[in-house]
């Protein structure tokens, strides 16, 4: 059950208006004390703190991240070579715990995409888990919907000291704010060099890092089915050396974003804490993100500029997305929030840039990352969530912000404390002290006037036209696809079927070792057929060629059978091999070729996962792979026909993940032919059409074709209608 906190109960939805924005269970999760904060700007700062707070620990270190990498070099610069080998992630939590009695380390790393698998460190459960002191424990964090992701960056010491922000644990995070454009330091764990990166966190101390402390408790909860028990309190109150304090004696507003999932609701505080902190500015609001996608936050900027009286908004963002399918996605549904924004300024309050660091290689850009609002030297927030329809609702997200009141206690000083990092953040970008942006502001009082004053050649924000690559049509993207603002309903649909409590993760065994290798090369296959070299080998056309190669032989029956069995335990793709096998043959004909050896694959599969065992396939194949066995095993016939009709893994794999389950070959069988049925028929029917088509192109087979596409078509909208209607009742 969740806490009340977690989930707050309704409250009205009254516009916010003037101070205080802050309002605990409508858009912050806790508004909790703070006894001591610090900013901290690019890499450096964050991994320099990062260690020294971690060597204070003496009971509890929680890490919670989207990615992880156990190599990363925390320090650099050191004066010998084997003392930044000592500080790599895993060597140095290593460390701590072998030389800490009693010191526990829990790791919540986003169990991620596999379209993220090039992006990420091979095997964290290995390099944090099997390979790590028994006391750090690593938990692939699952516990979300099937196409969101577990964003908050979160580290907390003994419910003493936490940080929030941007900034992962990872590669390529790491740059100071010179973001030289050469920094031998500046490396990957592989040795590759990377582009200057900027990103911020905030450290907190006292209450606020306490709340933090409960929020990955019950994060831990969440995906590993077992509450941790609260740190022992310390009667001292530690501040990593080195770090200075930037706000002292103030208030920490921690806003959420949390997708629906199983029983638990949505939670949406970072969205509205967005809606109430533009609507409140008065003079100025100062925006760094790395997407600009959420259509949420746009109306909310585009109603201030449509304002005839209202404040400047100033938005710092990369030039482009790092990779080619973010450029595509990202930064063409960028394009239309843009133009909308510019079309709203009809005051001529609005100005968009990118950070510029001239003298880059091969036309590399320094990639902004950071996720920063700054309002009237009255409000900060610093966090997670990107200006993303994902960060607004379907990816976890965790945002802390402060304000200085008007005539408060801490008024004046958190208000210098908000301004000083204004000053450094624009000092940065262009290239300047933060004092010429100070005495900018307090000579003209216009924060645009100020950036296009001290605006320059060399490094500097210059004005962001943006464009979506030459390939992509911005107007035609469907944002509700590609950037999702809540969980789909076949995401919904899925985690009715796969509601379960995680079993606990086995340390490693040398008897794994075998089966290791084999699911590795397992995987390897599936990925190679999708992804890799065999792709371009085996195609439809050369199946089909080898097919015709067969015809007139007396083992023709036995050799297609054969083929389909083979191919499915080598994890060629099953669709392939059924169209081509429909574009072979008749309807009937191919029908039973496809239906039969579908059903010898999966049988073949399930003896080989059995060979393989049950606890080492377990314990090698990650909480999702070992979710679906589960699931598979309680729900029988039920969950087997489900799983043939989704994406959730290869045919050949889920074959494998059910031969190493408890699941009954009887209920495996049969939930396998009914769900394989649908398919098959649709294959074989669609194929013999399209074939006549091909063959014989008359008007007759023509609209036989179409007739069996339209049926296929009205059997896909029944079911969608249908989901869709469950989605409503649910609301």
């Amino acid at each position: 059950m969740l806490p009340a906190l977690i989930q707050p109960p309704p409250h009205p939805q009254d516009e916010a208006s003037g101070f205080p924005i802050l309002r605990e269970d409508l858009n912050c999760w806790r508004l909790a004390k703070c006894s001591r904060a610090a900013f901290l700007v690019d890499g450096a700062d964050y991994f320099r703190a990062f260690v020294a707070a971690c060597e204070m620990a003496r009971r509890s270190i929680y890490i919670a991240g989207w990615d992880i990498n156990s190599r990363v070099k925390l320090l650099r610069g050191l004066p010998r070579a084997e003392d930044e080998e000592k500080y790599r992630l895993g060597n140095f939590l290593n460390h701590l715990a072998r030389n800490r009695p009693g010191l526990h380390i829990h790791i919540l790393d986003w169990d991620f995409a596999m379209l993220y698998a090039m992006e990420r460190e091979m095997l964290p459960v290995v390099k944090l888990g099997w390979a790590t002191h028994h006391r750090v424990h690593l938990v692939m964090d699952d516990a979300h919907p099937l196409t969101a992701s577990q964003h908050q960056k979160i580290v907390v010491v003994d419910d003493c000291l936490a940080f929030s922000g941007g900034l992962d644990l990872t590669h390529s995070r790491w740059d100071t704010p010179e973001h030289a454009p050469t920094n031998p330091r500046r490396m990957t764990p592989g040795g590759t060099h990377y582009p200057p990166f900027h990103d911020v966190q905030i450290l907190v101390d006292s209450d606020a890092a306490a709340c933090l402390g409960d929020l990955f408790r019950q994060r831990w909860a969440w995906a590993k089915g077992k509450r941790l028990p609260k740190p022992e309190h310390r009667k001292d109150s530690p501040w990593p050396w080195g770090v200075p304090v930037h706000a002292r004696d103030t208030h920490m507003g921690i806003s959420l974003t949390l997708p629906a999932y199983k029983l638990r609701k949505p939670v949406r505080q970072v969205e509205r804490l967005f809606r109430d902190s533009i609507a409140a500015a008065k003079r100025y609001i100062y925006i760094e993100t790395q997407y600009f996608t959420s259509d949420a936050v746009c109306s909310y900027l585009c109603e201030s500029l449509l304002q005839p009286q209202g404040p400047e908004i100033l938005l710092a963002m990369p030039f482009r997305s790092p990779g080619w399918l973010e450029q595509g996605i990202m930064d063409g549904l960028r394009v239309r929030i843009l133009r909308r924004l510019s079309e709203a300024d009809l005051h001529g309050r609005l100005r968009l840039y990118y950070p510029y660091v001239p003298n880059l290689n091969n036309g590399a850009r320094m990639h902004l990352h950071s996720k920063v609002m700054i309002a009237d030297d009255c409000f900060l927030r610093i966090g997670s969530a990107n200006l993303s329809n994902r960060s607004m609702g379907l990816d976890s997200e965790c945002d802390l912000a402060l304000e200085c009141i008007p005539g408060g206690p801490d008024g004046e000083a958190l208000r210098k404390a908000i301004s000083g990092l204004l000053h450094r953040l624009l000092g940065e970008h262009l290239g300047v002290p933060p004092g010429l942006v100070a005495a900018g502001l307090e000579a003209n009082g216009s924060l645009i006037a100020t950036v296009e004053a001290l605006r320059g050649d060399g490094r500097s924000l210059r004005p962001l036209e943006s464009a979506a690559p030459d390939w992509v049509d911005p107007d035609i993207l469907d944002h509700s696809l590609l950037d999702p603002e809540k969980p789909m309903a076949m995401d919904r649909l899925i985690d009715m079927f796969f509601f379960d409590t995680p079993e606990p993760t086995r340390r490693w065994r040398a008897a794994y070792v075998l089966p290791a290798l084999l699911l590795l090369a397992f995987i390897g296959l599936a990925l190679a057929w999708k992804f890799g070299p065999l792709a371009e080998w085996l195609d439809l056309d050369s199946l089909t060629a080898m097919g015709r190669s067969l015809h007139g032989s007396p083992l023709e029956p036995l050799l297609v059978l054969g083929a389909l069995t083979v191919g499915s335990v080598l994890m060629v793709p099953i669709t392939l091999m059924l169209v081509a096998v429909a574009l072979l043959y008749g309807p009937i004909t191919s029908f039973a070729y496809a239906f039969s050896g579908s059903l010898l694959g999966a049988i073949a599969g399930y003896l080989l996962g059995g060979l393989l065992g049950k606890d080492p396939l377990r314990n090698l194949a990650g909480r999702r792979i070992n979710r679906l066995s589960r699931a598979m095993a309680r729900q029988g016939v039920l969950a087997m026909a489900l799983v043939r009709n989704l994406p959730v893994a290869p045919f050949g794999l889920v074959n494998l993940i059910a031969g190493a389950s408890h699941i009954h070959f009887r209920d495996y069988l049969l939930g396998t032919a009914l769900g394989m049925l649908p398919g098959v028929l649709a294959i074989t029917l669609l194929g013999d059409s399209l074939g006549r088509l091909i063959r014989q192109p008359s008007w007759t087979n023509v609209l036989l074709a179409l007739a069996v596409i339209g049926c296929i078509l009205l059997a896909a909208w029944w079911l969608r209608r249908r989901l869709a209607q469950r989605e409503q009742e649910q609301v």
